[in-house]
Formats: structure tokens, C-alpha cells, sequence
């Protein structure tokens, strides 16, 4: 009846002519073709012709025609491009170079049109920064590129490092900056305390160079201890607002990677001049406190002053750890060294018992260590516990901080104290719900009190169940820098500020000169700014990114080197996520993700509860975080470095 219809001819004509227009982000694939995601459940296909105008992740408005009877993607209009400023590596072919970005689902792409000021004689693989200037949909039907900057040559060991940093915009060396105005002799004497015959000591890693902290211990008539912590004073060399200031609060942190530290300050300061390396004379802020019995620091006779130290020996935690525990071939060079051992341990342990009844103690965890070649060459990974030497250092500088945090709150009422609110209202009311299935009781208002929070967390040590701890802490809010004292309630501490790091983080430099000013009676003392505080927050998160990626290439490329096939590796679940199980490797640290299609063949009998940390097949429990599991290593995705594995039932 309608074959041939004319109306309906017309009307057919007239809706392919006014084509629907949408908006979307490119997917690409490895086949060539990609789609447009409108959103989670509507996608429109983009065939090889037209993914050839558009970069995997661009947003863009495209228009739908009907082909063949399939719904198609014209695009039509650029929005927002994927690619902007990236990490690209020279492809040289038919004697003309290129840059290739390295992106997943971007590696197919090559620009060869590109302009530079770089003067250089491009090598295949060399690694540079580029700008995307030109779009196919922007710009006349053409790509094209500025590149920026070189990084590193192809065969530098280094590169990756390299690249990793460049990604998140970070140094790649220690400041190189000429000071030699700086000179110890600058330094005025008539304020500082010559403390230079006491028997300061420092306890570090054997390798670090850059030593910021000493201490000193005596015992008084009254079986009181007396500790000093004296912290190398970097902010008497430098001045606000000069080269090297500017430079440090740039960086903000010194940068700790696996085979390679960038440093905050120029390595002639951190690791030389203001470095308390033993029998030199160095200039330090330090803090005399008084502790009891009991555990109690005396605040108000707590007192900060600017002193002249000499350290008398620079132990490692490995050899004090050692001699402590009964092992090992290791003593102290003299009595008066062994003294200072015994006394500092005396310390560490009336004050551990202090903060377990008084405040909280994290518990401790593995640390992982590669271990690399002259050439950086990944060797072995070992897994390295918290020793007693790292305590006892742990608990004077903690105790430290905690005078700091007094102070500065009693003198001036601002500076830069690390907080922690514990739980909002709403995740304390969700928090207090779920731990009533563990037949633990709190109210909401009890669980935001520091006192409630305390209470709380030493009842979950007594549980000692992890799972519990861990939907706990997902319940929690995150750690912050404030200007203004405020409770830390992961520590069970009132206020918490940090000063001991002075030569690593800018913020402890920035609590030095706080303290400096109180001492030298300043009237014109201003808190630090909220610009400050961002500035730390964005480069401790891109440090860690940095840090991660690192760290994942090192695991990828260790476990290329070994036949890991066939082989059974212990782990633990440290996440659920939508597609099945993020777990860690117990003895390497290594981060594997098991795909929920090899936890169970039948698709739709497998849940995952990534709220709830749960994975349930036919509707029980099969699996939660916190489990031990067996797994195998099944392959490693050479664009994304991450360990595909199964579980081993």
C-alpha cells in the first residue's frame, strides 16, 4: 500500500537531509574503525575513513547518516581534542621523521608536519614533549604538531625515568644553582647555642647523604629523659624570596624514585653544607623536651632554640637495628655512642606506650625496594620491614612535630599542621550502620569525636579483621595541609605539624621560619597562603603519579626478565573494581588485576561489588578485600604495564 509512496518518499528525503547531530568522545580501536560514546549505553560507529579526521579521546559533534542500513558517524565539529600537550618519540621512515604519541590507542597516529626550535640532529626513539597546533576538524583537513622539548635519546637507561617525569611536568635533575655568596661564615653566632661537645648522633639509611636530624638523650636525678632533636637549618643560608627559595617552593619536595632522587635544594646545600654529617660543625633548630615516666612530654617546659651541633657518628638503622635485636657483628665505636643507643631506645618505648594509650599507632606494613644496576637495570625486588631503629627515629621526630604543633599554636595561632577530620556525617552515620553487623556499637556523634574515633580504631585492632578495616577507611576522608591547628585523628593527636624535613619538604622550611620568627621576636609574622597549600597538595599527587608509573614499569620489565609462566605467586585483594579483582603480589608488591572472566566462566553468575569489596558467584560470597589468594601470571600489556593474572583454584 505505501511501496512507492510519494508523501513518504518526500518524507524520507527530508529526515536524511536534516541529519541528527550529536555529541561524543572518540574510542578508538586497534582494527582501525572506532565509535562516538554519547554516554555509558549509546554509541555510534565511526568507520576507518572517518577515524582518520580524530584522535582517540577527542570531543566532538558528529552528524548520523544511515549506510547500508547501519547508523554511521560523520564528524563534523572538534569540541575539545584529546591531545594537547604530550609525550611523542621520533619515527623516522622513507628518510622523513615523524612523532609518534605514546598513548594507548593513540600509537597508530603520526605527525609529520611539525615545527621546532630544537636545533638537533633527530635519532629514531629519540623522546620529546609536543603540542598538538593543528586539528583535521579544526584546522583545513590537517594535523600538525610543535615540538617543545627533548627529553631523553632512545638508549639513555634513564629514559623512562625521564618520560615518566616529563608526563607530569616534573624535574628531571637536582637545582644546579651558583651560591657561592652562601658561606657558613655568613652565619651570626651570637643567637645560637654552642652544643657542639654534646654526643649527638644520626641514624639513617647507610646510602643518604642528605642528613637532616640528630638527637641527643640525658637522664636527670629524676629518671626524667631529656631528648633533643636538632634539625638541620637550611632557611639560614636561604632567604625568602631569592633564586633558591623560589626554586625549593616550585619543587616543594624532594623527590624520592626508585633509582634516582631529585632533590628539593641543590645537592651542594642538602647533601653538603647544611648536612649533619658527623664531626662537622653545622647550624640547626632544635627542640629540648622533657619526658616523664610515664610517657608525657612536659610541654610547658618544652623549648625551641637555634644551635651549633656537631654529630659524633652517623649510624644506619640496619647496624643499630642489629646490635639492638642481638645480631650481626656490628657495636657502637665507643660507650658514649651505646649510651645514646639505649637511651634513645629507652624513649621510643615509654612513648610508644604513651601514644598506643593516649593516641593511635599505625600498623606496620612491608615496604618494597628494587634493586637496580650501575645502569639501571632492574636486578631483584626484595620486601623490607620497619626495623627498631626506624622506630626509635620515628618516635623522636613524631614527638617533634608534636611540640612544633604546640608551639606555633600557642605562640602564633597559624602555620602548616597535617590534619585528618576522620568521618563526614554522612560517611560516620554509614560507618556506625555497617559496623553494627559486627556487633560493634558507636553512635555518629561518638565516631567524629577524636576521643570516639581513637576508641573506635582500638577496638578494630582487637577485631583484627581486615575486611572490616578496610570498608572502614573507605568510610574516612582524606589527610590535609591546614594553615590553622586542627586534630589528626588517624594519629589521635590534637595537632600535628611537621618541621624535622626541612632540606627535603618546603612546608617543614616554611614551620622552620615560623619558628625563627617567634625566636627572634618578629612583629610582622603572616601565615602562609592558600596558594601554598595547593602547590603542595598538586605535587605530592603528581610525585605519586610519578612514583606509580615508575614503579610499574620496574615490576613490567622485572617480570619480562624471568619466566614467571607457570608459576604460583602468593597475593592479597586490595580492591574490587567493576570488571573483577585488584590484588598485590606479597612478595614482590607487584599491582595485578585478575579480569572477572578468569575468576568464572559464566558471565552473568559473577557480581562484583566494588562498594562493598565483594565478589559473589551464584549469589554467595566468593571473595572479598583483604583475602589471600594464589594467582598465576598469565601476560603483561605492553602499552599499559599492567600484570594480567588468574586465580589458581
Amino acid at each position: 500500500m505505501f511501496h512507492n509512496n510519494p508523501l513518504l518518499m518526500q518524507l524520507k528525503n527530508k529526515l536524511r537531509k536534516k541529519k541528527l547531530k550529536v555529541e561524543g568522545i572518540v574510542k578508538s580501536t586497534i582494527k582501525g574503525f572506532g565509535f562516538l560514546e554519547i554516554d555509558s549505553k549509546t554509541t555510534y560507529f565511526i568507520p576507518p575513513k572517518n577515524m582518520k579526521k580524530v584522535i582517540h579521546g577527542d570531543r566532538i559533534i558528529g552528524s548520523i547518516e544511515v549506510e547500508n542500513n547501519r547508523e554511521i558517524i560523520y564528524p563534523k565539529k572538534l569540541i575539545e581534542p584529546f591531545l594537547k600537550r604530550f609525550i611523542g618519540s621520533v619515527y623516522k621512515k622513507n628518510n622523513s621523521i615523524c612523532i609518534q604519541p605514546i598513548y594507548p590507542y593513540v600509537r597508530d597516529i603520526f605527525f609529520y608536519k611539525y615545527k621546532t626550535s630544537i636545533i638537533r640532529s633527530w635519532q629514531q626513539g629519540d623522546w620529546v614533549i609536543a603540542e598538538l597546533k593543528h586539528h583535521s576538524l579544526r584546522d583545513k583537513n590537517y594535523f600538525s604538531i610543535n615540538i617543545l622539548e627533548f627529553i631523553s635519546e632512545k638508549d639513555n637507561p634513564l629514559s623512562p625515568w625521564y618520560v615518566i617525569l616529563s608526563r607530569y611536568n616534573l624535574e628531571k635533575q637536582s637545582p644546579i644553582v651558583n651560591f657561592l655568596k652562601l658561606l657558613p661564615n655568613n652565619i651570626s653566632n651570637n643567637n645560637r647555642i654552642d652544643l657542639t661537645c654534646l654526643d649527638f648522633i644520626t641514624i639513617d639509611n647507610c646510602y643518604t647523604k642528605d642528613i637532616d636530624d640528630a638527637l641527643f638523650v640525658e637522664e636527670t636525678s629524676t629518671n626524667k629523659l631529656v631528648l633533643t632533636v636538632a634539625i638541620a637549618d637550611p632557611t639560614e643560608y636561604i632567604l625568602v624570596n631569592t633564586e633558591i627559595d623560589n626554586i625549593a617552593r616550585n619543587r616543594i619536595f624532594t623527590n624520592y624514585l626508585p633509582g634516582l632522587n631529585i632533590s628539593m635544594l641543590p645537592k651542594q646545600l642538602s647533601e653538603d653544607l647544611c648536612s649533619l654529617k658527623p664531626y662537622v660543625k653545622r647550624p640547626v633548630l632544635a627542640c629540648r623536651m622533657i619526658i616523664d615516666d610515664y610517657g608525657n612530654i612536659i610541654m610547658k617546659e618544652t623549648e625551641f632554640f637555634l644551635a651549633w651541633i656537631e654529630s659524633k657518628s652517623k649510624l644506619s638503622y640496619d647496624n643499630v637495628s642489629d646490635w639492638l635485636e642481638k645480631s650481626g657483628n656490628w657495636q657502637p665505636c665507643n660507650s658514649k655512642i651505646e649510651k645514646q643507643i639505649l637511651l634513645l631506645k629507652k624513649i621510643y618505648k615509654i612513648r610508644r606506650l604513651w601514644r598506643k594509650k593516649h593516641a593511635l599507632i599505625f600498623n606496620d606494613r612491608p615496604e618494597y625496594r628494587f634493586h637496580l644496576s650501575k645502569t639501571w637495570e632492574i636486578l631483584d625486588i626484595s620486601m623490607e620491614h620497619r626495623r627498631i631503629a626506624h622506630k626509635i627515629v620515628e618516635e623522636s621526630m613524631i614527638s617533634a612535630n608534636i611540640c612544633a604543633a604546640n608551639f606555633l599554636d600557642k605562640k602564633l595561632g597559624f602555620g602548616l599542621y597535617h590534619v585528618h577530620s576522620g568521618f563526614d556525617v554522612l560517611n560516620a552515620k554509614n560507618a556506625v550502620k555497617f559496623l553494627e553487623k559486627y556487633n560493634i556499637f558507636y553512635t555518629s556523634e561518638e565516631v567524629m569525636t577524636l576521643s570516639g574515633f581513637c576508641k573506635l580504631k582500638r577496638s578494630l585492632d582487637e577485631l583484627s579483621n581486615d575486611y572490616v578495616n578496610y570498608r572502614i577507611r573507605r568510610f574516612q576522608s582524606f589527610g590535609e595541609i591546614s594553615i590553622f591547628s586542627k586534630p589528626h585523628f588517624s594519629l589521635g593527636l590534637t595537632s600535628y605539624a611537621t618541621w624535622t624535613s626541612p632540606i627535603r619538604k618546603y612546608s617543614d622550611m616554611m614551620n622552620h621560619r615560623l619558628i625563627k620568627s617567634i625566636l627572634d621576636r618578629s612583629s610582622n609574622i603572616t601565615p602562609p597562603d592558600n596558594i601554598l597549600l595547593s602547590q603542595i597538595n598538586d605535587r605530592k599527587r603528581k610525585n605519586r603519579m610519578a612514583v606509580r608509573d615508575i614503579e610499574e614499569w620496574l615490576y613490567a620489565k622485572f617480570f619480562y626478565s624471568i619466566k614467571y609462566e607457570n608459576k604460583h605467586y602468593p597475593a592479597y585483594i586490595i580492591d574490587i573494581y567493576r570488571g573483577g579483582i585488584r590484588a598485590r603480589l606479597l612478595n614482590t608488591g607487584a599491582f595485578i588485576l585478575i579480569p572477572s572472566s578468569y575468576i568464572h566462566d559464566i558471565r552473568n553468575e559473577i557480581i562484583c561489588y566494588p562498594e562493598s569489596g565483594i565478589i559473589c558467584i551464584k549469589n554467595k560470597i566468593y571473595h572479598r578485600v583483604s583475602d589471600r589468594i594464589l594467582v598465576q601470571l598469565l601476560f603483561i600489556n605492553r602499552d599499559t604495564k599492567t600484570i594480567i593474572a588468574s586465580l589458581v583454584n
